[in-house]
């Protein structure tokens, strides 16, 4: 009966939806690094011109 009640508990699902949410997102950095570091920098060049003529 133990284990049949191990098997209902439903205690460790939300921690490991977490843990494979950031392996995902973990993983698309990493795919995406040059992307994203280009996109970031555009941005900061971006708001450095902006705020230059303010």
């Amino acid at each position: 009966m133990g284990f049949y009640n191990f098997l209902k508990e439903e205690d460790g699902v939300g921690v490991v939806e977490v843990i494979l949410i950031l392996v995902v997102l973990i993983g698309l950095v990493i795919i995406f690094k040059k992307q994203i570091t280009g996109l970031v920098n555009d941005i900061f060049d971006t708001i450095t011109d902006q705020a230059g003529r303010v």
